[in-house]
């Protein structure tokens, strides 16, 4: 009981200074909190969860920034993750396992960020995923983003020039006498004009398993992403090469990730989506698994919405791809399909 409420207690106590210093500087208390019904089977089991965060994580977050002067400007993110169907932390217990950064900015030459942050690679995804790295579509069960934050980073996020805007990443692995271990880079460069958006990420991991660390191997994904606006609909295209190799140099993943999407309009509140995908795995016989997804999301308001969503992955004889998090069935047998089906209600402030 110690933890939860020294959590609650940290919080409250945030917020307040929030208030307090709001005259000094520009402070802003913001979230998410979503919540519904989901339905999950692997092809051996079912399971009926009231699940948290189905279309976007619940969270609470702090984020301000205070003008120094010369056009620079100070910033700050404190973003916590919890599941409110249980009111538990995310992420592990942490306590802003979200987000949790300092930095400057500057329009001449944009943002340095130092802390805990999502890798370049994650906001790509994200927009290019008509689900929105959400819902039974989410293209991160296809996609291979080995971790969409990453501790001990430096984050340079570029201005727009001309419609073109980047980021650059370096994360430190933090293992004593063995630098590289643990070590994240990643970097993105998207280009946006009137319905048109493109953009490419790359994304290096060090990975830390192994004995000895130091020994441990790395894994790399290159995404090329686009969408264009036809106004009645928009289309969704991307195309990732996913490798990786172990301690001792040999290859354990070598695949190619395909997604087609679209997300339609439908009136002023409502949006259909949709997806296909596909992972060729080059390395196992039969290993390929295609992805299959259908939406609908209806905005009641500004800030609160109804969501639907059904989703499968089918899996050839010798893949084990399945959905992950709260509603996972445990580990899929190779071959079998798994499907999941979601309905619930998602409130922003």
């Amino acid at each position: 009981m110690k933890k939860p409420l020294a959590t609650l207690t940290a919080l409250a106590a945030l917020g307040t200074l929030t208030t307090a210093a709001s005259a000094q500087t520009n402070v802003q208390i913001y979230g998410i909190v979503d919540a519904g019904f989901a339905r999950t089977d692997n092809g051996a089991a079912t399971i009926n969860a009231l699940d948290s965060g189905i279309q976007s994580g619940s969270r609470i977050g702090f984020k301000g920034s205070e003008d120094l002067g010369g056009g620079l400007s100070a910033i700050f993110t404190l973003e916590n993750g919890f599941n409110a169907d249980t009111g538990t932390l995310g992420q592990g217990g942490r306590l802003f396992g979200r987000q949790s950064f300092v930095g400057l900015a500057s329009n001449a030459f944009g943002q340095i960020k130092f802390g805990r942050q999502n890798n370049p690679i994650r906001p790509i995804v994200e927009t290019v995923d008509p689900f929105g790295i959400g819902l039974a579509g989410n293209a991160s069960f296809l996609f291979n983003v080995y971790g969409d934050r990453a501790d001990n980073t430096i984050n340079w996020t570029s201005p727009t020039w001309g419609g073109v805007s980047g980021q650059l990443a370096y994360s430190f692995g933090e293992v004593p006498g063995a630098n590289a271990t643990g070590r994240q880079i990643g970097a993105n460069l998207a280009y946006a004009a009137g319905p048109v958006w493109v953009a490419l990420a790359y994304h290096n991991q060090n990975l830390t398993s192994g004995t000895p660390v130091v020994d441990a191997g790395s894994a790399k994904t290159t995404l090329l992403a686009g969408t264009y606006d036809f106004t009645v609909a928009k289309a969704h295209l991307a195309y990732a090469w996913n490798k990786a190799d172990n301690a001792a140099g040999a290859q354990t993943r070598d695949t190619r990730d395909l997604l087609l999407g679209a997300s339609v309009p439908v009136g002023q509140a409502g949006a259909f989506l949709a997806s296909y995908g596909r992972k060729y795995d080059k390395r196992v016989s039969n290993g390929d698994t295609r992805l299959w997804a259908l939406g609908y999301t209806y905005a009641v308001s500004k800030r609160t919405n109804f969501y639907t969503s059904y989703g499968r992955l089918s899996n050839d004889g010798g893949a084990t791809l399945g959905y992950t998090g709260s509603t996972s069935v445990g580990t899929v047998a190779a071959g079998n399909n798994t499907s999941t089906f979601n309905v619930g209600v998602r409130h922003k402030f």
